[in-house]
């Protein structure tokens, strides 16, 4: 999770940039949050005093340390949280709509990925889930259930499901490689996968593993992925932290 540790007090001179004619103290405030945060003075992470101790030590009122505080969490920069106060959010990632892993992506992109295993359990397959697979039912299935972790930041809660012949990964693997390197290790290549991305509100388990609160949006991506020979070993329901994650694709003309 966001590090929720002592508060960065910056120097008055670092957080309120030059006056000119018409810079009202909120915008020469706001201005110098930004890049304290941009050279890294504030790091990601990094957790802000609060708006009284602000406000005070740089003799300000507080509706403009407010007003600046509300200007950079609207361009995404700093995120509120209730009972730790405000902090900079991580860098967010943007991922190519590409046959690979989170973890593999996250680490391409100079990321560190960590992932916190919730659940590897041999289970009774739901109808929807044995369709997916395009497995008959009554069947068991290995369900995994995750948290990816960018830079100590969750961003993703991943749940996946594959086939009985899979049962042998365990959860101290998935602790520290992909579920892709896994399968890879196993000799499965994976050709081919449909994808879909959608949006949607958090659960109450969800918000709380992404530490965002219940009820705020998060994106989605439904996959299921098929080997060389066509049979899907594969299928994933992940949802990810839209201040931290995003999807890119590249569009071209036919």
């Amino acid at each position: 999770m966001l590090d929720g540790g002592q508060a960065v007090m910056l120097p008055a001179e670092q957080l309120l940039q030059p006056a000119t004619a018409s810079s009202p103290l909120w915008v020469r405030l706001a201005a110098g949050l930004e890049d304290a945060i941009a050279t890294g003075s504030l790091s990601p992470g990094a957790r802000l005093e609060g708006e009284v101790s602000m406000s005070e030590r740089l003799s300000l009122s507080r509706p403009t340390v407010r007003r600046a505080i509300q200007e950079l969490v609207e361009k995404g920069l700093l995120v509120r949280r209730r009972g730790v106060g405000t902090q900079v959010v991580h860098g967010s990632v943007a991922r190519q709509i590409d046959l690979t892993s989170l973890y593999d992506d996250l680490r391409r992109a100079g990321r560190v990925p960590s992932t916190r295993v919730l659940d590897v359990t041999l289970a009774q397959a739901t109808p929807q889930i044995a369709e997916q697979l395009g497995l008959t039912s009554p069947v068991r299935v290995l369900k995994i259930r995750r948290v990816r972790f960018a830079d100590a930041a969750p961003i993703a809660v991943l749940e996946n499901y594959l086939p009985e012949a899979f049962a042998d990964i365990t959860a101290e693997t998935l602790s520290n490689q992909g579920l892709y390197h896994e399968l890879r290790a196993r000799g499965v290549t994976l050709r081919v996968a449909r994808q879909r991305i959608g949006a949607r509100r958090a659960t109450v388990d969800e918000g709380h593993l992404l530490d965002i609160g219940r009820g705020a949006p998060v994106l989605t991506m439904d996959r299921r992925a098929y080997d060389a020979d066509g049979a899907a070993v594969e299928y994933g329901h992940h949802c990810y932290r839209p201040d931290l994650y995003g999807f890119e694709m590249t569009l071209v003309d036919r």
